[in-house]
């Protein structure tokens, strides 16, 4: 027996997840499925931008950082096809200048992961989004700013880390390192 709720001739509403994790999409899909949604799964930018243009969803959680296309580079994307559409950033590398991007460029909410699908169904049903929460009313260290100041130039950049190399002034494998380390703690 399903836990969906549905008015006989209306239909679910619609869900699409982006992510390149397949067990979290996997897990994120089914619990929001017993929230009453119709879930479509994508592991890409490019695979979720075709199922969208297939089928528009009202809703859509996207993954900030995947390979290929990014989350926000999908983003405009899904906001073309329709203005209305809901549209929340996941990330597990979460830093202000890519909450602010996100929300710029039209997302709802910004959640950091682990997210559950509670915190995304509130994300998506919550009218507006609060810049202010993003930013802590503690001091960043020193290790902080600098993780962010790289976050913002390579979101300026598009997430071309060449590109943004040569604009912090630094070697690309060095740069390449810094990103795959974890966010700093504040």
């Amino acid at each position: 027996m399903s836990d969906e709720i549905q008015v006989e001739g209306e239909e679910l509403p619609h869900l699409l997840l982006v992510d390149d994790d397949a067990t979290f999409t996997r897990v994120m899909a089914r619990a929001m499925s017993r929230r009453g949604f119709r879930v479509s799964t994508a592991g890409s930018a490019e695979e979720g931008l075709a199922l969208a243009q297939a089928d528009i969803p009202e809703f859509a959680a996207l993954d900030l950082k995947m390979d290929g296309d990014s989350g926000l580079v999908l983003l405009p994307k899904l906001l073309e096809l329709d203005p209305d559409m809901r549209v929340v950033i996941l990330t597990g590398y979460s830093s202000i200048a890519t909450a602010v991007e996100a929300i710029k460029r039209g997302a709802c909410n910004y959640l950091c992961k682990p997210a559950d699908a509670d915190d995304v169904l509130a994300s998506l049903l919550s009218q507006h989004s609060d810049l202010d929460t993003l930013v802590p009313e503690n001091p960043m260290s020193v290790d902080r700013l600098q993780w962010e100041h790289i976050q913002r130039v390579l979101t300026e950049h598009e997430g071309n880390i060449s590109a943004t190399a040569r604009a912090l002034g630094m070697h690309r494998r060095t740069l390449q390192r810094k990103l795959q380390k974890r966010p700093v703690r504040r």
